[in-house]
């Protein structure tokens, strides 16, 4: 199919056919969008061979970029063996491997891996978790959960419900249920930052309140550790996840955490949530579980609330569960992708990595319109009123793809970097932030 069509066939079917995520219809006149027919390392290639950066790991998840040599033969070597295979009442050897994998990388493995697809998928099998142990237990009284302003956790209903962002949830607020939500943390221009960047934490507070005077009927709060990403970026420090690992311990309230996005290294740790020290009950992964390349997810739970669900009634069983969960090639590249992230020492590449890219993004403080620039391991913001300009600019002029997120430019490169590539990128937003004042001025 691909051989028999050139560029102006394709955009005209797709125009006709897809649905795209995110985006607005298209309309005829509008230009194609690049149709984009392979990847190497972080470019990405068209179908009439133009090359592109993939400046946010397309969509935060190919953190070993494009057409990996290892994650590729390991796809190819279970193609070749099982393809998919139930895991209600069986079991294949990728999944049972990879549950250990993932249970191996917390402070108290064992625990149990519930795979699924998505990072929604994960959120929302989090969630019923959550639910069911209290009523395993006795305490069905326990059903609120608390979550943060301007979080995002997915878009299926539960998820959207903890995670709700005006601008994408708001046409299905009467599908949504109830949520305790407790003002969010930013570090970045706070007042009550002192020079060495510590703090009082007046920004717990609202949590605290919520915490302590709802504790009886919580039963969970979940998070974003250290990044609220669609939500703008909002970096905030680790003693706040601290403080409230300790207040749901004083408080008997199940903690979760979100490591969708934050996950595989991208702030500079394996997980977020070990910069603050801390021991979630539930943690979601998703998007680089497997560098990217097959949707695949997991919820990872303490074992002691995994022993609630065992033995009799009947009525202590999870039913919950998707036609996909534990693919065994999905499986295999999330094998595969642990492996190079310890061979590779791909965790301590992007600790280094996040120092070059602070230092620069650090150095666009100051350009007009540019504001709050900030960074985390290999995340780096800043907020612009011109975001979707400056964006528009990089793919025009140097065909970086980028998406803004309201007012706020982001870079998520892929892990696999250069020093060298993170200094051109952030040279490009230098030179399109200026080319778009000017543009304004004249």
């Amino acid at each position: 199919y691909h051989a028999r069509m050139n560029s102006s066939d394709y955009w005209d079917v797709d125009v006709s056919s897809l649905w795209h995520p995110y985006t607005r219809k298209p309309a005829a006149e509008d230009t194609p969008f690049p149709l984009i027919a392979r990847g190497k390392g972080p470019f990405l290639y068209d179908v009439d061979d133009v090359r592109y950066l993939d400046a946010i790991s397309s969509w935060w998840c190919c953190n070993l970029g494009h057409s990996h040599p290892r994650l590729v033969a390991a796809i190819r070597r279970q193609v070749t063996e099982l393809q998919h295979s139930i895991l209600g009442g069986l079991s294949h050897p990728p999944a049972v491997q990879l549950a250990a994998e993932l249970a191996s990388l917390f402070p108290d493995s064992p625990r149990r891996v519930l795979f699924g697809s998505d990072g929604s998928s994960a959120v929302e099998a989090a969630l019923k978790i959550a639910i069911q142990f209290w009523h395993n237990i006795g305490v069905p009284e326990r059903r609120v959960f608390v979550s943060l302003e301007n979080a995002y956790h997915g878009d299926t209903v539960g998820a959207a419900s903890v995670g709700y962002v005006e601008a994408f949830h708001h046409h299905f607020d009467s599908m949504l249920f109830d949520v305790r939500r407790a003002k969010a943390p930013c570090c970045i221009g706070c007042a009550d930052l002192s020079a060495d960047g510590s703090c009082d934490l007046p920004c717990f507070e609202s949590m605290r309140s919520v915490i302590e005077e709802h504790s009886d009927e919580i039963a969970g709060v979940i998070v974003e550790p250290l990044c609220q990403g669609a939500g703008g970026m909002n970096i905030y420090g680790p003693r706040y996840l601290a403080a409230l690992a300790e207040l749901c311990i004083e408080r008997d309230v199940l903690l979760i955490v979100d490591e969708i996005a934050t996950g595989m290294g991208r702030t500079g740790s394996m997980f977020a949530f070990e910069q603050a020290d801390i021991n979630p009950d539930i943690i979601c992964l998703g998007k680089g579980l497997t560098g990217g390349y097959l949707p695949l997810s997991a919820t990872v739970v303490k074992e002691g609330m995994y022993n609630t669900f065992t033995g009799t009634p009947d009525s202590k069983t999870l039913c919950h569960g998707h036609t996909f969960s534990g693919n065994p090639i999905a499986c295999a590249a999330a094998l595969e992708t642990l492996k190079i992230y310890e061979e590779d020492d791909i965790v301590g590449q992007a600790e280094r990595l996040g120092l070059v890219l602070a230092e620069e993004i650090a150095g666009l403080a100051g350009l007009p319109g540019v504001m709050n620039t900030r960074s985390l391991g290999m995340i780096g913001a800043f907020d612009t009123p011109d975001a979707a300009a400056v964006c528009r600019y990089a793919f025009e002029h140097h065909r970086m793809l980028m998406r803004p997120l309201g007012n706020v430019v982001y870079l998520m490169l892929p892990l696999i970097v250069d020093e060298e590539l993170i200094r051109e990128c952030v040279g490009v937003l230098r030179e399109a932030v200026l080319a778009v004042v000017n543009e304004q001025r004249a």
